[in-house]
């Protein structure tokens, strides 16, 4: 393969790793192991490429880790972390110095600069604004069965774990949603939000829902 490489490019395995002639690499990158790179991509100037990604018509900024993760008409600004485990699907845009963590999926959506979405999440047809912390578990919910709409976050949000942001709604900058709400309406600057059901305790019936211990002989 003839790439269209800079300077000091890094192949840690030749032999496990595809670069198709498309492809367009800057100066002082690292490619790991067991990676494919496909299509329209560029990796920008000392990006480094961790084992196990595939990566096809997606631009990856200057000194961004893409790690064990897939990525395919996506954009990655400079200074981001990227995976492991992490999928940008088309029209995913992460802005510079964000981070996508471990098993997080983004759509359509762009991550504003400094935000992070560390893991465990679904951001699809949203726009997040800088510097926002998006809580494991939390999902963008932007399909009702018959059309997807968008939802708009803005500037140094807080968004708790396992939240349901339920589209289309705007979530206004420097607001806390608390962990397990679901947000079906617009949220205003510095609104706090919960909307959990109360914690109900039953004493002693536990037992009947758990299976019997069998008596060891």
């Amino acid at each position: 393969m003839r790439l269209n490489k800079g300077k000091n490019l890094c192949l840690k395995d030749k032999r496990s790793i595809f670069i198709e002639s498309t492809v367009v690499i800057g100066d002082n990158v690292t490619i790991y192991e067991n990676n494919r790179i496909e299509g329209n991509t560029v990796i920008k100037d000392g990006a480094v490429i961790m084992p196990g990604c595939y990566i096809k018509d997606t631009v990856i900024g200057e000194n961004s880790v893409i790690n064990h993760s897939q990525s395919e008409s996506a954009t990655v600004g400079k200074d981001c972390y990227v995976g492991p485990f992490a999928r940008l699907r088309p029209k995913a845009v992460v802005c510079d110095k964000a981070k996508i963590g471990n098993f997080v999926e983004i759509k359509n959506a762009t991550i504003g600069e400094g935000s992070k979405v560390n893991h465990l999440a679904y951001v699809g047809d949203a726009d997040l604004g800088k510097d926002c912390n998006i809580g494991c578990g939390a999902i963008f919910v932007n399909y009702n069965g018959r059309t997807k709409s968008r939802t708009v976050v803005g500037d140094e949000c807080f968004i708790g774990s396992n939240c349901n942001v339920i589209a289309p709604v705007n979530i206004a900058s420097r607001s806390y949603i608390c962990a397990g709400t679901t947000i079906t309406n617009d949220v205003n600057t510095d609104d706090f939000v919960i909307g959990r059901v109360r914690q109900e305790v039953k004493e002693n019936r536990a037992h009947l829902y758990l299976k019997e211990k069998k008596e060891s002989k």
